[in-house]
């Protein structure tokens, strides 16, 4: 099944705001319905493809037939741009042209890919790998002008070998997460990589953009977890990974990962893998306020043990209810005082026993108060459906969007404090005053996540009015220390700001790496990188 073109995952599971919801919003942050309804598939105005018929014999010939290369217009719109709210407005007023790919292109495997790059590179086109198409920072539209094709990589779905011994798995890279987690479970084992976007992303999206699931306190980041992979450049293959670790200079590994397309087409990725748990189990905990919880978090990270979910929600987002997204408008749903802490347990019974113990006295000596499964089997049951919720926001009127960063524990605070007051300033000062949230979600020993999620009126153009609420925060997450990206990745929309924090030199050694793999600059232009 192909995602919703207009919206997130599955049509089937959308639904609407419940009438609570919509009061609320009307109420609070004066949001009205707007007056335009989103263009249909059928009625987006998209020109010919600019694709030569030499050149799509020749991609064709590349990938096994006609039917592998796709010139007719809802394949490009649905290639077209990933899914930030931004790329959503946008799409739903009929404007793709800015972005629209000439082609989308089908390889099978990685002697294709490599093909499929010298004909493009004959032929003057760029490309943008394309997995799942969950990119929320522009990600999946290059810049500068040339036609580009979009490498579809959905027929490289396959595991190609599983070594019970080592624990590890090679999987292809259009492998969505949810068939990858199905195979490798018939043998018993599991990834243990949960982000939001699960049901859709796929193993080299994760791959490319440094992905960060939500057990991430047990299992690591998608990063840690890779331990080899195949790369098709413009200018040939690269293999990268031949130990789980090696002192034989820079780890290749750490150049591709993160890199979001800019380098190379990740054809292959060998995983490390964990047998599947045994025992399940999630709880919620309150705290007065969100120093006191992050303190807490803090003392399991650094000190354990180390629970496999860990994660906190601020004040504002436990009031809306937002730390349990099935529950908002119920009745029966979470209650508005404090902060909502959900912990989760995996492994042996003899090991979560063990682990949710030792942490529970953690938490109750932090201040926590024990809530009892239900808030985290609810959190479970509702972890993939913010994205479905954001879009029944933007259904009604609303603008709703997510940004992310990182620092030390020491920075926190005003990492926190920074980004909350640029976001509520710019957009209270526009007319459409919102309302801002936050949960940590990621914990490491030296410091932790910021997710922030803003809901607000849409403004006359929703998208022309979130661009100064969007570079605020974003200078605001410079200035206080923060990393511009987490796990959603740098794309289009951080790429400045990914500059300034890398560096001059720092800009000018990965400038030197693309030249030697890409040369012509095919791949992904502007993304990551700067177009010269």
């Amino acid at each position: 099944m192909d995602m919703l073109w207009s919206g997130w995952g599955d049509p089937a599971k959308a639904a609407p705001l419940p009438d609570t919801v919509i009061g609320l919003l009307r109420d609070l942050l004066g949001v009205t319905p707007r007056e335009a309804a989103p263009a249909g598939l059928d009625g987006i105005e998209v020109p010919e493809s600019p694709l030569g018929d030499e050149a799509r014999d020749a991609l064709a010939d590349a990938v096994g037939g006609t039917s592998y290369v796709r010139t007719d217009a809802e394949s490009r719109i649905r290639h077209t741009r990933g899914k930030s709210t931004p790329d959503l407005l946008r799409i739903r007023a009929g404007d793709v042209v800015a972005d629209l790919p000439a082609a989308v292109v089908l390889p099978a495997g990685h002697d294709e890919v490599l093909t499929v790059l010298a004909v493009c590179a004959e032929h003057d086109l760029t490309v943008v790998p394309f997995g799942g198409g969950t990119s929320v920072v522009g990600g999946l539209a290059p810049q500068g002008g040339r036609p580009f094709v979009a490498l579809d990589l959905r027929r490289m779905d396959r595991m190609l070998s599983l070594d019970p011994v080592s624990r590890t798995a090679i999987l292809q890279p259009g492998l969505r997460a949810p068939d990858a987690e199905a195979l490798l479970a018939e043998q018993g084992f599991t990834l243990g990589h949960f982000p939001q976007s699960y049901e859709w992303a796929t193993i080299g999206g994760f791959a490319a953009a440094r992905s960060s699931g939500q057990a991430s306190a047990g299992y690591g980041r998608f990063d840690e977890m890779v331990l080899g992979l195949t790369v098709a450049t413009p200018r040939g293959t690269l293999d990268a990974g031949r130990a789980p670790r090696s002192a034989a200079g820079p780890d290749l590994r750490q150049l591709v990962l993160g890199s979001e397309g800019a380098l190379g087409v990740i054809t292959s990725v060998t995983v490390r893998i964990r047998p599947v748990p045994r025992v399940t189990v999630y709880e919620g905990w309150r705290f007065p306020g969100f120093a006191e919880g992050a303190a807490a978090l803090r003392r399991l990270a650094q000190d354990g043990p180390r629970p496999t979910v860990l994660r906190l929600s601020d004040e504002t987002e436990t009031m809306i209810g937002l730390a349990q997204p099935d529950a908002i408008g119920a009745s029966d749903g979470p209650s508005a005082a404090g902060c909502v802490a959900v912990t989760g347990y995996e492994g042996t019974e003899e090991d979560t026993a063990y682990r949710r113990a030792r942490a529970a006295a953690v938490l109750r000596d932090c201040g926590g108060e024990y809530l009892g499964e239900e808030p985290g089997q609810r959190w479970a049951h509702g972890r993939y459906s913010a994205p479905y919720l954001r879009d029944a926001l933007l259904d009604a009127g609303a603008f709703a969007e997510t940004l992310e960063t990182a620092t030390f524990w020491s920075r926190l605070p005003e990492l926190y404090d920074s980004v909350r007051h640029a976001l509520t300033a710019t957009l209270a000062g526009a007319g459409t005053p919102p309302l801002v949230m936050c949960h940590i979600s990621h914990v490491y020993e030296n410091g932790a996540s910021l997710y922030f999620t803003v809901v607000s009126a849409q403004g006359e153009d929703p998208v022309a009015h979130w661009a100064p609420a969007k570079t605020a925060a974003n200078e605001a997450i410079i200035a206080a220390g923060g990393t511009i990206s987490h796990h959603h990745g740098v794309g289009a929309d951080h790429r400045d700001w990914y500059v300034r924090e890398a560096g001059p030199l720092g800009i000018a050694a990965l400038r030197a790496v693309k030249d030697a793999l890409d040369p012509a600059g095919l791949l992904n232009p502007g993304i990551l990188l700067p177009v010269r």
